[in-house]
């Protein structure tokens, strides 16, 4: 940890090192954050457009077949890889691991500079697509070949050699970044931030950054090889084929391959946005409910046990494509294994609650709305973890409605929470609480409206994927007035965003002053000499920290938390393994 003590050599002088090419985590992390931002903003605007033509066929005409298939892929891989993945770890990873931790900056700030300068290229050639020749693929998000490179779907040229491209140099960026995390947590932190006294935020963002570096890779040779496959005519994943009549010159490739391969990568996926999520809400309810987390160690290595079992249930998501039943038996129960950590959290977060001080502030609304989201979502899970019951409701809106609540709108509450609890951090103002408040009630009720009415629809057997459902006689006309509602819904509340991003802008110049720590929280990152931090964050010393980030509540304190780097006499050290935290000395 010498390297910790020492003042690092990148300190601004200009405006352009200030702001622009900036070597300062909390710099790097607001400009990961606006830039996810944006693109999540374009995401939102592609699904409204997708639900217009599902609830209003045929009344848009330049939303035809094609136009539609291209929405669809670029709204998915934006909010899944270039919203969520590069928000927790770009954003909240970057900002926060440096100071929970007690470090001065990043270990490699050089590279961390340019991990968000390739994300940012990786962006612009992802949207560039919008602007090739054909458009940007319509192969779906999940790019399956044959059909993602061949003659008949839309952008099968330039649309998704630029996605792939942009996906790699995605990678690039997130290897860079999470290198620098990974170093940072193990090698950076000060004197008495132990392992086991870090909070459970960097927990989660440690845990997920070596899963994207394990799983990424994956990723980026299938990326690689799918590249050949269309622009040298390789065949990789390519088996011998007639296109529109045409016999082809690919030989021997397995398209299967390409579905182990994106999976392997694509599970594990779920969990790198999934565990920075997790570990957040547990330090939003510990301090918003005023009471120490419970079971802390148990949380701990909940995270760590799921990150592990994240990379051995991938192919559940496969149970169509012919696997051997024996594949099928052991993805399903190594499914319904993982689920048993996620719980181990969920009760903890409800024990946490019990007989707590609950504050319900704007981002203690969000956390709790993100535990009865996650819980609703995952139990939908487990039926499409059996195979015999995930193979008729695989190619349904049962699977769109439950991959939304779990991988969308539950991991966007914990986005939205987060910003809302250290927006006053980074800016030394407080969001405005009634927009909040107001943004949060139209968000919450209203994604239920959406996605609670897909899983009936799903059951129906409504097919996902599909353009246009007139003249299909198994589809009641209960489910098009069904699509209807959801779609006015939905645009509801793709508008309600507009007033978060507006909280941003106005709180950021007008918000009334926050003070250095209005939460009134223990953990380090809300006790450095200035707010916000200056360059260097902890002035000509570094903090020492004598106990662990949940030191609310302790009977005999002045105040109902206690600092980590308060003096040693202040109590309210952490509890001994397999001690209750009632047990905690005074």
């Amino acid at each position: 940890m010498a390297y910790a003590e020492h003042g690092s050599d990148h300190a601004p002088q200009t405006f352009i090192t200030k702001y622009v090419w900036s070597q300062d985590h909390k710099v790097i992390a607001v400009q990961y954050a606006c830039t996810a931002i944006l693109v999540g903003l374009v995401g939102v605007a592609l699904s409204n457009l997708m639900r217009l033509q599902i609830g209003f066929p045929g009344q848009f005409e330049f939303i035809n077949a094609e136009r539609y298939y291209q929405f669809v892929t670029m709204h998915g891989m934006i909010m899944v890889i270039y919203l969520l993945t590069a928000l927790f770890l770009g954003g909240f990873g970057n900002y926060l691991i440096p100071l929970m931790v007690g470090a001065r900056d990043m270990v490699f700030p050089y590279m961390n500079m340019l991990s968000f300068w390739v994300y940012l290229v990786s962006v612009i050639v992802l949207l560039a697509s919008f602007f090739a020749p054909g458009g940007p693929t319509g192969a779906g998000w999940t790019l399956y070949p044959p059909q993602a490179i061949l003659p008949g779907t839309p952008g099968h040229d330039w649309g998704i050699i630029l996605m792939l491209v942009s996906l790699l140099i995605f990678i690039v960026a997130t290897t860079m970044g999470g290198l620098n995390y990974v170093t940072t947590v193990l090698q950076a932190r000060c004197e008495g931030m132990t392992l086991m006294r870090m909070p459970l935020s960097v927990w989660g963002i440690f845990t997920a950054t070596v899963l994207a570096l394990l799983a990424f890779p994956a990723l980026f040779v299938s990326g690689v090889m799918m590249l050949l496959d269309k622009t040298l005519q390789t065949s990789f994943f390519m088996p011998a084929i007639v296109s529109l009549g045409q016999v082809t010159n690919y030989r021997g490739g397995s398209p299967l391959l390409f579905q182990h391969l994106f999976w392997f990568f694509g599970h594990p996926e779920v969990y790198i946005v999934a565990l920075p999520a997790f570990g957040i809400v547990s330090d939003l309810i510990s301090v918003h409910s005023r009471k120490a987390i419970f079971g802390y160690r148990m949380m701990v290595w909940a995270i760590v046990v799921i990150g592990g079992l994240s990379f051995v249930v991938w192919a559940h998501h496969m149970f169509v494509s012919g696997m051997n039943p024996w594949f099928g038996f052991f993805f399903a129960t190594s499914t319904l294994i993982i689920a048993v950590p996620t719980a181990i959290k969920v009760y903890n977060w409800v024990l946490t609650l019990w007989r707590g001080d609950i504050h319900l502030s704007v981002p203690m609304l969000f956390t709790l709305a993100f535990i009865l989201t996650f819980l609703s979502g995952g139990l939908t899970g487990l039926f499409l973890g059996n195979v015999s019951v995930d193979i008729p409701l695989s190619g349904t809106y049962f699977v769109v409605a439950h991959f939304h609540m779990v991988m969308g709108v539950a991991p966007l509450l914990v986005v939205f929470g987060a910003i809302y609890h250290w927006f006053p951090k980074i800016t030394g103002r407080m969001l405005d609480d009634r927009i909040g408040k107001t943004h949060f009630w139209v968000t919450f009720v209203g994604t239920y409206l959406i996605y609670f009415p897909m899983h009936y629809l799903g059951v129906l057997g409504m097919p996902r994927r599909y353009y246009n459902f007139d003249n299909y006689q198994f589809i009641p006309q209960s489910a098009h007035q069904l699509n209807v509602f959801i779609t006015v819904v939905a645009l509801v509340v793709g508008a309600a965003q507009l007033l978060f991003v507006f909280n941003l802008v106005w709180s950021t110049f007008r918000g009334r002053a926050a003070g250095s720590n209005p939460w009134r929280a223990a953990s380090l990152e809300w006790f450095t000499p200035e707010t916000p931090p200056k360059h260097n964050n902890w002035g000509p010393h570094l903090p020492v920290v004598h106990r662990w980030a949940y030191a609310y509540s302790v009977p005999g304190a002045k105040e109902d938390f206690i600092a980590q780097n308060a003096p040693l006499e202040d109590g309210g050290m952490e509890p001994e393994p397999y001690e209750s935290p009632k047990e905690v000395p005074a």
